[in-house]
């Protein structure tokens, strides 16, 4: 996406996206820290459905033109979380693993925080991290 069409609204919604996420550098690897793209994956070699992956996706963030996308693969892994998540956070997904952030206030921030925590401890109990 270049500059030009990237409004204050969606760096704003980026920015508050990434700080959710930052805390998790800790314990993920941080693969893509960009303008507009910011990914965490873990550093684990596990076998997921009878292949070797060296590496999982965890979350992400990306400007797309109207929107951000929330990417979130805990979701993907294991689609049962989503019984788990708010409902008006499941509203916003489109696809499998990927919600559309047109907007954020404080309280989608408390939702995307807690589905985070769900997923990361999804990953651990599945010995991913």
């Amino acid at each position: 996406m270049k500059d030009k069409n990237k409004t204050p609204k969606l760096m704003k919604i980026f920015k508050k996206l990434k700080k959710i996420l930052e805390p998790y550098e800790a314990s993920l690897r941080l693969k893509f820290d960009l303008k507009e793209k910011y990914e965490l994956w873990t550093d684990k070699e596990v076998k997921i459905a009878g292949k070797n992956k060296k590496e999982i996706f965890f979350a992400g963030v990306t400007i797309q033109k109207n929107y951000v996308s929330f990417y979130f693969m805990p979701i993907y892994v294991e689609p049962e979380l989503k019984q788990k998540l708010d409902p008006e956070l499941l509203k916003l997904l489109k696809g499998k693993s990927c919600f559309h952030i047109k907007s954020i206030d404080q309280e989608l921030e408390n939702k995307i925080n807690d589905a985070l925590q769900k997923g990361y401890k999804l990953y651990q109990d599945n010995e991913f991290i």
